[in-house]
């Protein structure tokens, strides 16, 4: 019997141009102390200030990288039909990978795949936190088969990177 599996695609997140800057600068600070202690939950406060900043209001104009990945979404989405797909942030926006995660297997998604848009093997959030963050969902949602797609295929992004170039060299 196949499993009921939904796909989590997780862009970087971006701040919002009239969000508070005092505000995301004691975000960012509490993230660092966090960090620089090796804890992987947020203090109170941490989560306060995250979440008020992921649910500022939106706008494409106000954030355009999250309309920007909500259209890439809406054509990968055509591609994975019947499987669902959801979009999550990993900071700055809602929602977060945490919460899409929860809300799936809230839905019965016995199956849940993580695929991140940031492409590139090295970056903290793609090769340290999202796999920490995996290994932490996986033990809140014991009932769920939590997979993070990662590292990508780098013969693959090279691929689409020369076909995206050859394209714009045959437009011009």
């Amino acid at each position: 019997m196949n499993k009921k599996e939904a796909i989590v695609l997780i862009g970087h997140g971006g701040v919002p141009a009239d969000a508070p800057r005092e505000k995301i600068a004691e975000l960012k600070r509490l993230e660092a102390a966090r960090e620089a202690r090796g804890e992987l939950r947020m203090s109170e406060r941490e989560a306060a200030l995250d979440a008020e900043i992921r649910n500022w209001p939106r706008t494409a104009e106000s954030d355009p990288y999250k309309a920007g990945l909500e259209a890439v979404a809406a054509r990968l989405e055509r591609q994975l039909a019947p499987r669902r797909l959801v979009v999550a942030y990993n900071e700055f926006c809602a929602p977060s990978v945490e919460q899409a995660v929860a809300d799936l297997a809230a839905e019965g998604y016995e199956r849940i795949l993580l695929v991140t848009t940031m492409f590139t093997p090295g970056g903290s959030h793609s090769d340290r936190e999202l796999p920490e963050l995996t290994d932490l969902l996986r033990r809140d949602h014991p009932g769920v088969e939590i997979e993070y797609l990662w590292p990508f295929d780098l013969d693959l992004v090279a691929d689409f990177l020369a076909r995206h170039i050859d394209r714009a060299r045959s437009e011009s």
